[in-house]
């Protein structure tokens, strides 16, 4: 798309003046009227130049050939870029893009590659394109940036990884303890009881639980590696 947008910005010419909104009116002259008036005197008149003539003359800097050609395309553009944009709004600013493009550059128009029509619509169809292309890149951007924002830090991931590995640990650690032992440190340090409450749970001396306490938190900190 960005070999396609250069190509778009490469052509370079002021904006014609005598170019007009679609559906403007343009001024008769005396001599277009007495032409309506008298079929005869308009049919002995030469013929109108067809688009491919009128692109030729655009490309020399006509801006009355210009304002002709607007009148014959505007209509097929917008057609055109709204069978593809859908949006209205879209397809009118990219219509009025393709129309200022077709006046920067009417001299890249090669009648034998085919007509003159079909060379405007080939460049509405490619911008129509381009914008679709580009609304869907901001969608996926913006797609992205809201799953970055659901997706949990780094640090945060791998702080529940450790907790969740130092859980796995104790456990392992627990199985290597005496039943006493480890009842006694899961009353007194999981569940809150208090020595004498672990005691009397277990229907031991308060002296017996201590010491059952005091050895298999010694045996916990050996196995998991912890220094005094």
């Amino acid at each position: 798309m960005a070999g396609t947008r250069r190509k778009h910005e490469s052509c370079h010419r002021p904006r014609p003046h005598a170019a007009r909104p679609r559906g403007a009116t343009r001024h008769t002259s005396g001599e277009e009227a007495r032409m309506r008036a008298s079929p005869d005197l308009a049919a002995s008149q030469e013929a109108a130049p067809d688009l491919a003539e009128l692109l030729a003359r655009v490309a020399r800097g006509d801006q009355d050939a210009f304002a002709s050609v607007y009148d014959a395309v505007a209509g097929p553009v917008l057609g055109l870029v709204r069978s593809v944009l859908r949006d209205p709004a879209q397809s009118e600013e990219v219509a009025q893009e393709v129309l200022m493009e077709v006046w920067r550059c009417a001299s890249g128009f090669r009648p034998d590659k085919g007509s003159a029509m079909s060379w405007v619509l080939t460049l509405a169809h490619r911008r129509a394109v381009d914008r679709v292309r580009s609304a869907q890149a901001a969608s996926d951007r913006e797609y992205r940036a809201a799953l970055l924002d659901q997706t949990p830090a780094f640090d945060e991931v791998t702080e529940q990884v450790e907790a969740r590995l130092e859980r796995e640990q104790v456990r392992r650690c627990m199985r290597t303890l005496t039943e006493v032992q480890r009842q006694s440190v899961n009353l007194a340090y999981y569940q809150g009881h208090t020595y004498r409450e672990v005691a009397e749970l277990l229907a031991l001396p308060l002296g017996t639980v201590k010491t059952r306490l005091r050895d298999g938190l010694i045996r916990l900190r050996d196995c998991l590696g912890v220094s005094v």
